[in-house]
């Protein structure tokens, strides 16, 4: 860490222990990370078929249901989703918090089968899931839910006589991740989405035929303070942490997604949970 990255570090963690009391506090505690908010974002492309103009597609992420994240909760993120009538519908990791630790019942496969895209509902592992021997149970859960794995894999999404390609990797700090295997046998010119969960993965994945790639992980940084913003984001969302990010030499977009729960701490603050949903649009 440098000079600059230490005194960042250090300036926000004292405003954090002397401005996280009282009112603060309690906001962060119990308002924010009730606070769901729906992102709005437009995916513009002449790689994007006509046919699939309006395509509706909800990333949801990092869920983290155990810590400070219940059933009920999930249940109300679930009939939000449905709510907005997605074509079709992706998780990006973190179903539980801590998979060993969990009292897993049906009622999370069920809240998840409830949820509804007709082009289908796809996943990929986060650490978490990993984490915890939760690698059987959660990819056991997410089948029954009749959501789809990919894991180093693709789908091709097809409307009409048109498709695109869905791809996703294994989780990058516990997993085995390979694009190349991922991308086998695809059509570089079809218009493909990348579902990577480590954000930073981008930095490998824009130098492959990749229009969109779709992450997790970071929480947005969870506390975020005026002048200083997050404090601590984990290994692997240290470069791309909230938001749409661009690259030079790539004509990939990367979409970070803030995530639905909390892990370590149960605190947001400047920092609301978030879905997001995705238009795209063929120019």
């Amino acid at each position: 860490m440098n000079r600059r990255s230490f005194l960042k570090k250090f300036l926000g963690s004292t405003l954090a222990l002397f401005g996280m009391t009282g009112s603060a506090y309690y906001y962060a505690r119990n308002i924010e990370p009730n606070l769901l908010t729906v992102n709005k974002e437009i995916i513009e492309s002449n790689r994007i078929p006509a046919s699939f103009n309006g395509f509706k597609i909800i990333q949801f992420s990092d869920t983290h249901i155990g810590f400070h994240y219940t059933l009920e909760q999930f249940q109300d993120l679930a009939e939000k989703i449905n709510s907005l009538q997605p074509d079709l519908l992706v998780f990006t990791g973190d179903l539980v918090d801590r998979p060993n630790q969990y009292n897993w019942t049906p009622k999370l496969t069920e809240i998840l089968a409830n949820l509804q895209a007709p082009q289908g509902k796809y996943w990929i592992y986060g650490n978490h899931d990993h984490g915890g021997y939760g690698t059987e149970v959660i990819q056991d859960v997410m089948g029954q839910a009749n959501f789809k794995l990919l894991k180093n894999s693709h789908q091709a999404i097809e409307q009409d006589v048109d498709r695109i390609i869905l791809t996703g990797i294994d989780d990058v700090m516990l997993g085995s991740p390979n694009l190349t295997k991922a991308l086998e046998n695809t059509n570089p010119d079809l218009f493909t989405i990348l579902l990577a969960h480590e954000p930073d993965f981008a930095d490998i994945s824009q130098k492959h035929p990749i229009d969109v790639q779709l992450s997790g992980h970071s929480h947005g940084g969870q506390v975020r303070l005026p002048f200083v913003g997050h404090l601590y984001t984990p290994i692997y969302a240290e470069k791309y942490v909230d938001g749409k990010y661009s690259f030079e030499s790539s004509k990939m977009n990367l979409y970070v997604s803030r995530g639905i729960g909390t892990t370590r701490l149960p605190y947001r603050f400047l920092c609301k949970p978030e879905i997001t949903l995705f238009t795209l649009k063929s120019k």
